[in-house]
């Protein structure tokens, strides 16, 4: 039988790439054969620390809200046939707290850099068959008070994905999004409330203790991520476009 989630021969983009979600991706899009990996992130030390085996690998360091990065990588883009849009920052405080320009700092990254990602992607696969998958958040479905730029950014890609899904499904290419809930990642290092909770308890506990508000009880890890977002960008997924997937162990619920 065929593996339909076998990425032989296949070129694929992660941004985000050099730790959590992203690099999960990295590590099995390389397990699972692909030939050639373009990696983005702002962490350069994190990317050159990834050991992806025999894969032909570019790692670029860099922001993703950074037109002049996407201008000056457009050759590395050439035979592209997947791209993850991972990459992202967290936020805290109240809508009526947040300044404008801590609004405007997580827009940049979380939206102005997602479109950047998608559109530039696209424009590579043009005249091929390709598959996209936009990381968004359950918090852009599930209101969540006090991360008001975030889950706002995180709605927005959603329904970018959907637009975009719309506007190349009869060109053959795929454009779907995934909702993670709690995941145990580094994005949670940006919040002081976590910080103050590591220091007192240890991050493990902390990280169980947030659990707790998921139906299932656990985090996800960033490979259990990494596994369905492969799935959407394969061909098993060959007749899924424009679907936003949550996997949140029940936190939606």
């Amino acid at each position: 039988m065929t593996n339909l989630q076998d990425f032989s021969g296949r070129t694929a983009l992660v941004t985000g790439a050099a730790s959590g979600i992203g690099a999960a991706c990295a590590r099995a899009l390389a397990a699972r054969g692909a030939a050639r990996l373009v990696l983005v992130d702002v962490d350069a030390a994190g990317l050159d620390a990834l050991d992806l085996g025999g894969c032909e690998v570019e790692r670029i360091a860099g922001s993703v809200a950074d037109d002049g990065l996407w201008q000056g990588i457009v050759g590395a883009l050439t035979g592209l046939d997947h791209a993850i849009v991972n990459a992202g920052i967290g936020s805290g405080g109240p809508i009526a707290s947040v300044s404008l320009e801590e609004w405007r700092r997580v827009m940049a990254v979380n939206l102005d850099g997602a479109f950047l990602t998608l559109a530039h992607s696209l424009r590579a696969m043009e005249g091929r068959k390709g598959s996209v998958v936009v990381v968004s958040s359950t918090t852009g479905i599930k209101p969540v008070a006090g991360i008001g730029p975030y889950g706002v950014s995180k709605a927005a890609v959603a329904h970018m994905t959907r637009i975009a899904a719309l506007e190349h499904a009869k060109n053959g290419i795929r454009i779907n999004a995934i909702a993670p809930g709690g995941v145990d990642t580094a994005i949670w290092e940006s919040g002081a409330d976590f910080n103050a909770a590591v220091a007192a308890i240890g991050r493990e506990a902390t990280i169980a203790r947030m659990a707790k508000t998921t139906p299932m009880g656990r985090f996800a890890t960033s490979e259990e991520m990494a596994d369905s977002i492969l799935y959407l960008l394969s061909d098993a997924a060959s007749n899924i476009t424009g679907h936003v997937m949550v996997s949140d162990g029940g936190f939606t619920l």
